[in-house]
């Protein structure tokens, strides 16, 4: 009796997993592997099997994990869920693969290079029932969430968000304000739905050296500049200047690095998500959606002004 229980929770068990695929071998896709082979104990994250592993070089096994090909993934009943970790450009299209083969998909930001197939991803998503997320770490962050509570409820003048970075090849990661959407998603998320007032571009190709300025308005009409700059003598940093009524913010909180990564923190999301435990909000997707549309608007603002 106590061996037909054990086999019978066994099976419940098993069937209550899901088959993964992570798709694209680089730096996002290794840890992802990596976090789904060592899951944080007690999460929903321990439902995931990691089934192989998608590339378009031949690599072999990592970690014991062996790589298929893309029509093994799309096609095997084992594998109900994707982690999607390509460059920018090839988001939408491996997203729509996995979508209309019946899978969940984990996508790396920005979910697509327009606001137009962004949406029908989503109504995608929805015509078949399944879960489409996308990930967007840098509101998982410490400094972040306390740079959150330190804004809440306050009452803005005026401020700004200047992000310095290395050289970037545009042709895989898409125009500046999309390979940046992490930084429009912090600027969003801060201080709600954002209309666009004018963009430049300053772009020197030889020396892969860009500058993208970008002003806004709040609800309340309070301005707001982005600017997003990369080049190969750039260190990465993040500066911001936020004048409110109350006082002025003009540095990042400094926060201890949690024990947990950003990236499982994500995953845990997703699987989340996969077993019912928390919902994809209308908020969040109204977010991605707003700020691809911004995104959208900064290309085609810029995109009219030849750049300088």
């Amino acid at each position: 009796m106590l061996s037909c229980f054990l086999e019978l929770l066994q099976s419940v068990r098993r069937a209550e997993m899901f088959g993964v695929v992570v798709v694209g071998i680089g730096v996002a896709g290794r840890v992802r592997i990596r976090d789904l082979l060592n899951p944080l104990p007690n999460s929903a994250a321990e439902k995931f099997k990691l089934m192989g592993f998608v590339s378009r070089r031949t690599l072999g096994n990592i970690e014991q994990v062996k790589q298929i090909t893309l029509e093994e993934a799309l096609q095997s009943s084992e594998i109900q869920a994707a982690i999607i970790s390509l460059e920018n450009r090839f988001h939408e299209e491996y997203v729509r693969l996995f979508l209309e083969a019946g899978k969940h998909v984990c996508v790396e930001y920005p979910l697509a290079l327009s606001v137009a197939a962004a949406q029908k991803l989503w109504d995608l998503a929805d015509i078949k029932g399944k879960i489409l997320h996308v990930e967007h770490i840098e509101l998982l962050a410490e400094p972040y969430k306390q740079l959150k509570q330190q804004v809440n409820r306050k009452e803005l003048i005026e401020g700004s968000l200047h992000f310095t970075g290395g050289p970037l090849d545009r042709q895989r990661t898409g125009f500046p304000a999309f390979s940046g959407i992490a930084r429009l998603s912090w600027l969003v998320d801060l201080f709600g739905e954002l209309t666009l007032k004018s963009a430049t571009l300053e772009e020197q190709q030889k020396q892969h050296y860009w500058k993208m300025t970008t002003r806004f308005l709040t609800k309340n009409s309070r301005p707001l500049i982005w600017t997003e700059e990369r080049g190969p003598e750039l260190k990465r940093k993040k500066q911001i200047n936020f004048q409110f009524k109350s006082d002025t913010l003009d540095h990042l909180p400094e926060a201890p690095n949690t024990h947990v990564g950003l990236f499982m923190q994500d995953l845990n999301l997703f699987a989340q998500k996969l077993a019912g435990q928390t919902p994809t909000e209308l908020s969040e997707k109204n977010r991605l959606l707003h700020c691809l549309d911004l995104a959208d608007e900064i290309r085609i603002f810029c995109e009219q002004v030849p750049p300088s």
